[in-house]
């Protein structure tokens, strides 16, 4: 008989619940147009060939333009991971020493910074009328050619292509916008392509923030006991008191500058106390079991203790919590910026776009419907996933 090892054991429970399977499909189609945004929607070309026959890659070229602000770091995050993890998969393929391994990555880079198709500029219009512009050159072009900031000045409020087509027979639209656009002519479907990036960043970095402060004071409280117990669990409380919701709009209110950097910190920094108070209960539960008061007696440091023996253990029911918290972030920033005082415009997010909803016309009613079921289904998502998780982790599912 094959015993499976303890993440394929807990693979397999969590796999078999049919909520938490969906809601990992899901996460994964987040996560894949998130990475994909630039190839699904984007003003630019992949590969352009001008009436000379010379390639240029205009959007390559525009993946490692200099960062200007924090948004534009964000983008440069994503833009970087997905051509280097690719790369990093295919060099562990094909050679398992590590030196060789970063040689050819290296080297595998090169061309993306080393062409002279990157380093030609390229006229900054739009995909569409570089396409149409004279009929000169041609290309392989993103899904949707518009940018989440580009306007439209004669495509302003149009509601989706299809509905004017098939409901109100408008056939008078020269391009195609399938959910329509806002009162600015900007494609609604390509700013919440790009704003589910600020909502992952968002939801991952205050999520990984607030669970690495709270794995950090809980392990400590737990493990030393005392007074070092009663002064966190006193500050934990105090915290605890105060709404977290009406806290991160006490600190948004007296800083100068908000971006989607003081967004993730605020958040971040206002959200540990239910970690730290998890994890101190798992870790004073943790330190009195045999194989803890094993290791302290033979002469392991508080760190070692912790850190080695104490904290892997007691990591189950934080994982869950994270999940739950990475839900609770995203929608945390879509309230902010429904309220106008998350990320600063023109930075698409889908509480940006249901803020711009709200002081429109009733009948604009694709800018309302379509970013609120985005964010229904992402919080939806990340708690099934949580509830599988939960589940999974239950040693009463044992069996």
């Amino acid at each position: 008989m094959q015993h499976k090892s303890y993440v394929r054991l807990i693979w397999d429970r969590f796999y078999k619940q049919r909520s938490a399977r969906y809601g990992f499909y899901a996460v994964c189609i987040f996560f894949a147009v998130v990475y994909f945004a630039p190839f699904i929607a984007h003003r630019l070309p992949i590969i352009w060939i001008d009436e000379t026959n010379t390639y240029s890659f205009p959007l390559l070229k525009e993946f490692f333009a200099p960062a200007e602000s924090s948004e534009r770091v964000l983008e440069l995050f994503f833009n970087y991971t997905l051509i280097a993890v690719p790369l990093v998969l295919i060099t562990r393929k094909i050679t398992s020493n590590k030196s060789t391994a970063a040689i050819m990555l290296i080297a595998a880079a090169i061309p993306f910074f080393g062409t002279g198709g990157l380093r030609k500029p390229i006229n900054q219009t739009t995909a569409y009328r570089l396409l149409t512009h004279e009929g000169k050159g041609r290309g392989v072009f993103p899904l949707i050619p518009y940018g989440p900031n580009e306007n439209g000045l004669t495509e302003q409020a149009r509601p989706p292509t299809w509905f004017s087509t098939w409901f109100l027979k408008d056939k008078n639209s020269s391009t195609y916008h399938i959910l329509g656009t806002d009162e600015s002519g900007r494609d609604v479907l390509v700013r919440l392509i790009h704003g589910a990036r600020v909502s992952l960043a968002v939801g991952f970095v205050a999520t990984g923030i607030a669970a690495v402060l709270g794995i950090l004071f809980g392990a400590w409280a737990g493990y030393a006991g005392g007074k070092v117990d009663l002064l966190f669990s006193r500050v934990i409380e105090i915290m605890m008191c105060i709404p977290t919701f009406f806290l991160i709009l006490t600190v948004i209110a007296v800083i100068d500058q908000r971006s989607i950097l003081n967004i993730m910190l605020i958040i971040g920094f206002t959200s540990w106390t239910g970690y730290a108070r998890l994890m101190r209960g798992e870790v004073f539960k943790q330190k009195q079991l045999d194989y803890a008061t094993g290791a302290i007696a033979l002469g392991a440091s508080p760190w070692r203790a912790v850190f080695r023996h104490i904290l892997p253990n007691a990591m189950s029911p934080v994982f869950v919590s994270i999940s739950f918290g990475i839900a609770s972030a995203i929608l945390t920033e879509s309230s902010l910026s429904f309220l106008g005082i998350g990320v600063q415009p023109p930075t698409p997010t889908w509480g940006e776009l249901l803020n711009q909803a709200k002081s429109l016309p009733t009948h604009l009613w694709w800018l309302v419907i379509f970013p609120g079921v985005c964010i229904f289904l992402g919080v939806f998502s990340y708690n099934l996933v949580g509830d599988g998780i939960r589940d999974a982790l239950d040693p009463r599912l044992s069996k």
